[in-house]
């Protein structure tokens, strides 16, 4: 099934602050597409956009689903999630007084997600066992960890084609951060997922992705075809690889 994400000249900002400033990248069906760059670049605002969380002032975000094209900056966030498109917030932004299954329940909002509700948590429950051993216990009780692994198995219930990813690292020890990407990079494999990861760690980032983008002051410095084509960039020794540019 094809599915393709593309964003053209993307301007978005909050009043007077200009977060992104003419930003163009695109993500093809069943690439893990990393969207680098350090706090205050941008990277979250352009998640919102295509969530719809936050309308741009210029610029398109086309989502072409088998065939069909969609504007997103047009739909709102109900019918973007209706599309395929789920967001696991920075921050994790979970329901602290609700169980880990209230939450997952919570995730399996889109119409064609309530039918495979069976599915999608047993493949929670396999891909997270803790969240299995955990079922009952209140979210706002469990540790980061456990909180991320939540708030990416919440997003997988709505059965979703392209997953955006923000900031998956933050808050975490260096175990858990591998670990977490890790676990990011196996969901693609197995469910086929295309991801979009926005994350300031370069080094966990690239371990599964298949190209990236370096974001700076809200605008694409580095858009990459590899992985190997990221790594050899001298914005990218600069600024994650200790080199001199």
């Amino acid at each position: 099934m094809a599915l393709s994400l593309a964003i053209d000249g993307l301007h978005a900002g909050y009043g007077a602050v200009k977060a992104l400033r003419g930003v163009t990248l695109g993500v093809e069906a069943g690439e893990t597409v990393a969207l680098l760059g350090t706090n205050g670049n941008g990277k979250s605002t352009l998640m919102k956009c295509v969530m719809g969380l936050v309308r741009p002032e210029r610029g398109t975000i086309t989502l072409t689903v088998d065939g069909a094209a969609h504007d997103l900056t047009k739909l709102s966030t109900e019918q973007i999630v209706d599309l395929g498109v789920a967001l696991v917030p920075e921050g994790r932004r979970l329901f602290p007084k609700l169980t880990v299954t209230e939450n997952l329940m919570l995730g399996a909002f889109r119409k064609i997600a309530r039918g495979a509700i069976d599915r999608n948590i047993a493949l929670a429950f396999e891909t997270f066992p803790v969240l299995k051993e955990r079922a009952n216990q209140l979210a706002g009780t469990m540790s980061g960890g456990q909180q991320q692994m939540l708030a990416i198995a919440r997003a997988l219930m709505s059965s979703p084609r392209l997953l955006l990813i923000d900031e998956p690292s933050v808050g975490l020890s260096p175990l858990l951060v591998s670990q977490t990407i890790a676990k990011i990079g196996e969901l693609k494999e197995r469910v086929g997922l295309t991801v979009l990861m926005a994350e300031q760690n370069f080094n966990q980032a690239i371990r599964i992705a298949d190209r990236g983008y370096i974001i700076v002051h809200g605008e694409i410095a580095v858009a990459a075809r590899s992985v190997d084509e990221l790594k050899a960039n001298d914005i990218v020794k600069r600024l994650y690889l200790g080199g001199v540019a």
